[in-house]
């Protein structure tokens, strides 16, 4: 059990119909279908443990904003939220990697909702901080098109309602994303707005396959705002901690945002179905107190982080319950599958090193 003391004021932002989403696939006339990765399950088991063991008493529960269709299509285009709203009684495919069943518009709209109200949370003071438990995921998401199980770009719309509303509305905003796979939808929407930095540290490779290379790194009106660090597969909490000290907190740093939002999936993980790191949950509470220090020291703390991928029902309830913990300032619960993955492979290995300087030095961060 955690201790009974807190440091932050956390927001804590779930819904049940999140839980409702249904991504199930068909396969075709000659294998059954059946669910994608993308199920309820890790979602619904992370809310338990943060229940059962008081994290979330702990937390300041935060209800979604009920968002509308002009919030959506301050990011997407009118004729893709139209699309999804009128395949809502059916499903359908939102894309590539997309599919969502009857009842996901509005669900998938509240999702970026979650996201929002986290935001506006911390910009108006009532929380330090915050975490939302959101479903579907968003970063893949782009302008016209769902992608890799995202059908709504949450932070992006999250973002962009903030700049409109009333109040201390961000002007620069740092979006760092640790998802196991490249954040292409933060980065194709923002490529060219020198008002948002986008970082996305990922497996090379993965997915999507055409994008997340060191060499894109921002459109001629936005030189230098989007960074990428493909890590090779296998690389454990040594190689991000060195790319985050290395590359992410400076760019950060010299960018001078007035919020900082973590894309924070837990696919990689060393126990993830879907890629082929090696992050503990330890390592995720690590990368969180390096997010913490850093808002705190350039934007009077204001930090949210939004629930991406993470496909291991196993795991990624300890990962999302270490980030909480830090959150809140206070000690993690114990990991008993720390030891499982490649421990001999978690210190940073000169391969590794070599991609993290290079993406230093590609941004002149070296």
């Amino acid at each position: 059990m955690a201790p009974a003391l807190s440091v932050r004021r956390v927001a804590l932002v779930h819904e049940e119909d999140y839980f409702w989403h249904e991504s199930r696939v068909d396969f075709g006339p000659w294998v059954e279908g059946d669910a994608q990765f993308e199920t309820p399950e890790p979602r619904r088991r992370l809310l338990q443990l943060l229940q059962r063991t008081g994290l979330a008493d702990r937390c300041v529960r935060v209800r979604a904003s009920e968002l509308t269709d002009d919030d959506l299509v301050r990011v997407h285009t009118p004729a893709y939220v139209a699309r999804i709203r009128a395949a809502d009684l059916t499903g359908g495919e939102a894309g590539e990697s997309a599919p969502f069943g009857p009842g996901s518009f509005s669900i998938a709209r509240r999702s970026a909702g979650g996201v929002h109200a986290a935001v506006a949370s911390v910009l108006d003071g009532t929380t330090d901080c915050g975490f939302a438990l959101v479903r579907p995921p968003g970063h893949h998401a782009e302008v016209d098109r769902g992608r890799g199980f995202c059908i709504f770009a949450n932070i992006a719309v999250a973002i962009e309602k903030a700049r409109v509303s009333a109040g201390a509305a961000p002007v620069r905003v740092a979006v760092v994303d640790w998802d196991v796979h490249h954040g292409n939808g933060s980065q194709s929407i923002y490529y060219d707005d020198a008002d948002t930095l986008t970082v996305s540290i990922h497996q090379s490779g993965l997915y999507p396959k055409d994008s997340g290379r060191i060499e894109e790194v921002g459109g001629p009106a936005a030189p230098g705002t989007n960074i990428n660090i493909p890590l090779p597969p296998g690389s454990g909490e040594g190689a991000y901690l060195y790319a985050w000290d290395t590359v992410i907190a400076p760019a950060v740093t010299a960018f001078k945002p007035d919020l900082i939002v973590v894309a924070c999936g837990f696919d990689a993980s060393q126990l993830d179905p879907s890629g082929r790191m090696l992050l503990t949950a330890g390592s995720f509470a690590a990368l969180t107190a390096r997010a913490l220090d850093l808002a705190g020291s350039l934007c009077n703390g204001r930090l949210v982080l939004a629930q991406e991928g993470g496909y291991s029902p196993i795991y990624v309830p300890l990962c999302g319950a270490a980030v909480v913990s830090s959150l809140l300032g206070i000690e993690s619960l114990d990991d008993p599958l720390s030891g499982i993955g490649g421990t001999e492979q978690q210190p940073l290995q000169e391969h590794q090193r070599e991609i993290v300087d290079r993406a230093a030095q590609v941004h002149q961060l070296a």
